[in-house]
This record gives C-alpha cells, sequence and structure tokens, in this order.
C-alpha cells in the first residue's frame, strides 16, 4: 500500500542524514525531490503546494533548528504534515440517532460499492456488536441485488429483498419499515453506480436522500483512481451533503494520491479504508497510522487491533494461562498462531504494518509470503502427536520422514523448528503468550530475519 510515494519519500529524506542544521539551501532538493514524489503520487496540485509551503515554513523554524537531530526532526515535520492533509484523527460513523440509524452509500460504477457496503455491515457487527440490515437500492444492475444477498449470508446480517421493479424510494422506505418493526440498529442502503455527468442518476440518488434522511451518506471511491478519485468525490459533495468517504482497493494502490487528496478537496474525512477483497477486509482510517506507514515506521497499533479483533479468544486465553505456568510452547500453538497469521492476510498484510519492513531488502521482502506458513503448517501436520509436544525429540530419521510426509526439505524442517525455539523465547518475555503481546513488544523494530 502506497509503495511508490514511501520509497520515493524514503529517499528523499536520507539525503538530510548527518546534516548538523537545516537551511534553506541544503533543504531545497529534499523539497524538491518531496514535491515530485507527491506529484508522481497524483496528488492534488493545491495539495502539493500548500503542503510544501507547510512543509518548508515549519523545517526553517524554531522546531527544527533547535533539534539536536535536525534530520529527525524534519521526518517528525513531514509525518505532521501528512497526518494534517489526511485529517488529524480517525471520524468514527455517527451513529447516534433513534435507530434504525441509516448509512447510505453512493459512488461510480465498479468502485466496489456492493462488497463495501457487507464490509461495513460485517464491522460494525463484530466491533460495535450493531444489529444490521442490509438493502440494495440498484435496480439497474439485475445482479446487484443478489450479489448483496449472497454477501450479506456470508458476514450473517439481515437482508431485505428487493425488486428491480420497484423504485429505490419505495425499496428504501420498505425496507426501513421492516428494520424498525425488527428493532434493527443501522440499515445500510446500496446505490447504483453513477456518472457523476449523469443529471437524471444523481436526481435520482438526491430524491432518494431527501426521502429517507440518512445519518450519514458515505462516497465510496476507488483509491487506484488517483486525481479521478478526488475530482469526482469533489462533483458528488457538491450534489449530495456528504459526511465521509470510504477508500477503496488500498491494497492495490502503490501511489496514495486519493488518499492525501480527497480531505482538502473536499473537507469530508476518510472515515474506512478497504485493504483486501474479503470481507474483513475494511479498517477504519486513522491518518496518524497512515502517515506512520507511508514514512515507513509501521502500523503497530492497526496489527494489534486486527489481532485482538480476529483471534480465536478461547484459544488466546488457553496459551497465555499455559505459558504463564511456565509449560513450554509447542509446535501445534504455533500452528495455531500461523493459522491465527493466515485470518489476518497472511505474512505480507502483517510485514507491512511492522516497523522497519520498509527497510528490508526487496529480495527479502518477496521472500516473505503466505506459501512459507502454508509449508510450515504441513510440516506440523506431518509430524506425530508427541512430535508436537515434544519437538526435542525430532531427530535426523525424524527429520527426513517429516520432510518427506510433507514434501519438503530437510533444510525447510530446520528452518520450522529454528522459529519454533525463537517463538518459544518470545512468548516467554511477552507475559499472556499470543500475538497481541508480541506485536506491542515489537514497537521498536523488527525482530531479527
Amino acid at each position: 500500500m502506497f509503495d511508490n510515494l514511501s520509497d520515493r519519500l524514503s529517499g528523499a529524506l536520507k539525503k538530510l542524514k548527518g546534516e548538523a542544521r537545516l537551511t534553506e539551501e541544503n533543504i531545497q532538493d529534499t523539497l524538491k525531490d518531496v514535491r515530485m514524489a507527491l506529484l508522481e503520487a497524483d496528488v492534488a496540485l493545491p495539495v502539493v503546494k500548500e503542503f510544501i509551503d507547510n512543509l518548508k515554513q515549519r523545517v526553517l523554524g524554531k522546531e527544527v533548528q533547535s533539534s539536536l537531530t535536525p534530520g529527525q526532526a524534519f521526518l517528525k515535520v513531514v509525518q505532521a504534515e501528512l497526518q494534517a492533509v489526511m485529517g488529524e484523527a480517525n471520524e468514527q460513523l455517527n451513529l447516534s440517532t433513534q435507530p434504525p440509524a441509516i448509512v447510505l452509500m453512493a459512488g461510480l460504477q465498479g468502485v466496489g460499492k456492493t462488497t463495501t457496503v457487507a464490509k461495513l455491515a460485517h464491522f460494525l457487527k463484530q466491533t460495535q456488536r450493531k444489529k444490521v440490515m442490509v438493502v440494495s437500492a440498484d435496480v439497474y444492475r439485475p445482479a446487484a441485488i443478489d450479489q448483496l444477498q449472497t454477501l450479506a449470508t456470508e458476514v450473517d446480517v439481515e437482508f431485505y429483498p428487493s425488486d428491480p421493479s420497484q423504485s429505490p424510494i419505495d425499496i428504501a422506505n420498505n425496507a426501513l419499515a421492516e428494520a424498525r418493526k425488527r428493532y434493527i440498529d443501522v440499515l445500510i442502503v446500496d446505490t447504483a453506480g453513477r456518472l457523476h455527468v449523469d443529471e437524471t442518476m444523481m436526481t435520482e440518488i438526491k430524491q432518494l436522500h431527501q426521502a429517507i434522511d440518512p445519518i450519514e451518506t458515505l462516497f465510496v471511491v476507488d483509491s487506484m483512481a488517483g486525481q479521478d478519485a478526488v475530482n469526482t468525490a469533489k462533483a458528488f459533495h457538491d450534489a449530495l451533503p456528504l459526511t465521509g468517504v470510504v477508500l477503496t482497493k488500498a491494497d492495490g494502490d502503490a501511489r496514495g494520491g486519493a488518499a492525501l487528496s480527497i480531505r482538502h478537496v473536499t473537507g469530508k474525512p476518510i472515515k474506512f479504508i478497504g485493504v483486501g477483497e474479503k470481507t474483513d477486509a475494511l479498517e477504519p482510517f486513522h491518518p496518524d497510522r497512515i502517515a506512520s506507514r507511508i514514512l515507513g515506521m509501521g502500523d503497530v497499533l492497526s496489527l494489534i487491533e486486527e489481532v485482538e479483533r480476529t483471534a480465536d479468544k478461547k484459544k488466546t486465553e488457553k496459551l497465555a494461562r499455559k505459558i504463564n505456568k511456565g509449560k513450554a510452547f509447542n509446535m501445534q500453538d504455533l500452528k495455531s498462531q500461523l493459522e491465527q497469521m493466515i485470518k489476518m492476510g497472511g505474512m505480507s498484510a502483517m510485514i507491512e504494518k511492522l516497523p522497519g519492513a520498509k527497510s528490508m531488502p526487496p529480495h527479502m521482502r518477496n521472500k516473505v509470503n503466505d506459501k512459507v506458513i502454508i509449508h510450515q503448517m504441513a510440516l506440523i501436520d506431518s509430524m506425530t502427536p508427541k512430535e508436537r509436544r515434544f519437538p526435542d525429540l525430532i531427530n535426523g530419521s525424524r527429520k527426513k520422514r517429516i520432510a518427506q510426509g510433507a514434501g519438503l526439505q530437510i533444510q525447510d524442517v530446520n528452518r520450522l523448528l529454528k522459529q519454533h525455539k525463537q517463538m518459544a523465547k518470545m512468548m516467554k518475555k511477552f507475559k499472556r503468550g499470543n500475538l497481541a503481546n508480541m506485536m506491542r513488544g515489537m514497537h521498536g523494530g523488527m525482530p531479527p530475519m
């Protein structure tokens, strides 16, 4: 996510390393590189101009000049400015109204609106224990209603069936009446994708908004659209009283222009960011954490929250009790942790959020993938129950049998045993013995690879 921007900014800031004092002359090249990095990331020109002006003013001010390490102080200023551009803090959904709270989703075609409806429903159900109903008011795309029904079943939320022969306003009003009967907390209304230049369609959504008066009107936009995303967000903002933005497909966006421009251009906060195709791949947008990630400092807080949200609480507590009693961390426990990693989106998703991950050489980063985890789990499955409980029993002949059983090499078994020992040490170090506590312990940087 935002890899190009991250690499360019890191390269630009390295030039100031070791400078005893920052002057207008020696920051000129760095500011030029930062400007180019932002423009190449498709950040809107007015945003780039204001960003550079503010940056220059703060860098040449007392804050940096009085610092003993001007290079680091410059980095902090860049982080603060990135955060300011995207919004100071996460802005949550406003659901404080007489239930059901109505959330209207608007946007162009093909941006992942229907999937985002399901993701948001899942998020509200899991994190806020809300009773959610979803309804499709898209009467133009025949498969839209069926798609939402399938996704609603997958995330286990209420679905209100609609029919393409009905008008969007009738569909929304009928769903609202049903939601009141069933004591639903949140009703999410999916709408047809529309172009902002299509006056008929824009009039339709204005009328729908007027009829149901949603407490939240979210604009769903493809982050990979860059400058176009910003322009369409502005057009929808002019037509509808938007309350926030959801950025989709951020996991495939190497540039980050939309994330850095939308808040400045529309004045509306980015409330959520889609980071994958799975129904749980929706995160609240925290400007400070995203700024930190862009600058290669990681995002351990989001990682901890994700671990705690997706972890099997019973298994985690059982492992914590076991470690606290001084019992050994065995291969079955390791497999349980590996399954948890896969559930969170795999190693690459986790690595990206760890401090120092960006400084890993590209060839090493490319080696860190889910295939490694799957191979390790296959090796553990190839062990006997006794070997899983007591890994020290595994000698040369056992290694050979385990490797053959998993279709792998003896070297792979050796690597797994070494990793198990490292994790067993970490589990002892970070009491309560679970992945979330290990992540907390990694605030200072990544462990040795």
